[in-house]
Protein backbone atom coordinates (compact mmCIF):
# COMPACT_ATOMS: atom_id res chain seq x y z
CA UNK A 1 0.00 0.00 0.00
CA UNK A 2 1.47 3.23 -0.58
CA UNK A 3 0.50 6.93 1.24
CA UNK A 4 -0.96 9.17 -1.13
CA UNK A 5 -2.06 12.97 0.62
CA UNK A 6 -1.02 15.98 -0.28
CA UNK A 7 0.01 16.89 3.41
CA UNK A 8 2.97 13.75 2.71
CA UNK A 9 4.92 16.90 1.43
CA UNK A 10 4.77 18.52 4.30
CA UNK A 11 5.21 15.76 6.84
CA UNK A 12 8.48 15.24 4.64
CA UNK A 13 9.57 18.71 5.53
CA UNK A 14 8.44 18.31 8.96
CA UNK A 15 10.72 15.42 9.61
CA UNK A 16 13.80 16.90 8.18
CA UNK A 17 12.96 20.54 10.12
CA UNK A 18 12.71 18.27 13.61
CA UNK A 19 15.84 16.12 12.90
CA UNK A 20 17.92 19.11 11.64
CA UNK A 21 16.09 21.07 14.77
CA UNK A 22 17.73 18.54 17.23
CA UNK A 23 21.35 18.28 15.51
CA UNK A 24 21.13 14.57 14.93
CA UNK A 25 22.29 13.44 11.59
CA UNK A 26 20.70 10.92 9.67
CA UNK A 27 22.95 8.54 10.82
CA UNK A 28 21.83 9.40 14.31
CA UNK A 29 18.30 9.38 13.95
CA UNK A 30 18.70 6.16 12.50
CA UNK A 31 20.19 5.23 15.75
CA UNK A 32 18.06 6.76 18.09
CA UNK A 33 14.91 5.47 15.85
CA UNK A 34 15.80 1.80 15.64
CA UNK A 35 15.85 2.52 11.67
CA UNK A 36 17.92 2.39 8.46
CA UNK A 37 19.62 5.72 7.60
CA UNK A 38 18.08 4.87 3.75
CA UNK A 39 14.62 5.14 5.72
CA UNK A 40 15.15 8.94 7.33
CA UNK A 41 16.59 9.48 3.34
CA UNK A 42 13.34 8.23 1.83
CA UNK A 43 10.37 9.32 4.70
CA UNK A 44 12.48 13.03 4.42
CA UNK A 45 11.83 13.09 0.42
CA UNK A 46 8.98 10.47 -0.30
CA UNK A 47 7.06 9.15 2.40
CA UNK A 48 4.73 8.27 0.38
CA UNK A 49 6.71 5.37 -0.60
CA UNK A 50 7.34 4.50 3.72
CA UNK A 51 5.19 2.28 5.94
CA UNK A 52 2.76 4.00 8.15
CA UNK A 53 4.13 1.81 11.23
CA UNK A 54 7.84 2.98 9.96
CA UNK A 55 6.64 6.61 9.89
CA UNK A 56 4.67 6.61 13.26
CA UNK A 57 8.28 4.75 14.75
CA UNK A 58 10.51 7.57 13.20
CA UNK A 59 7.62 10.18 14.87
CA UNK A 60 7.98 8.73 18.36
CA UNK A 61 11.63 8.25 18.17
CA UNK A 62 11.92 11.99 17.38
CA UNK A 63 9.23 13.17 20.05
CA UNK A 64 6.70 13.90 17.44
CA UNK A 65 2.83 13.10 17.34
CA UNK A 66 1.49 11.73 14.24
CA UNK A 67 -2.35 12.07 13.99
CA UNK A 68 -4.59 10.26 11.87
CA UNK A 69 -8.68 11.78 11.56
CA UNK A 70 -11.59 11.08 9.78
CA UNK A 71 -12.62 8.23 7.44
CA UNK A 72 -13.74 9.08 3.85
CA UNK A 73 -16.51 6.08 4.52
CA UNK A 74 -17.73 4.40 7.43
CA UNK A 75 -16.65 0.77 6.73
CA UNK A 76 -19.73 -0.56 8.93
CA UNK A 77 -22.17 -2.39 6.99
CA UNK A 78 -25.89 -0.20 7.14
CA UNK A 79 -28.07 -1.69 9.53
Amino acid sequence: MQLTHPELAELAQRLQHERKAQGLSREQAAAVCNVSVSFIRDAESHPGRCSLERLLQLTQGLGLTLALSGWQTDPRPSA
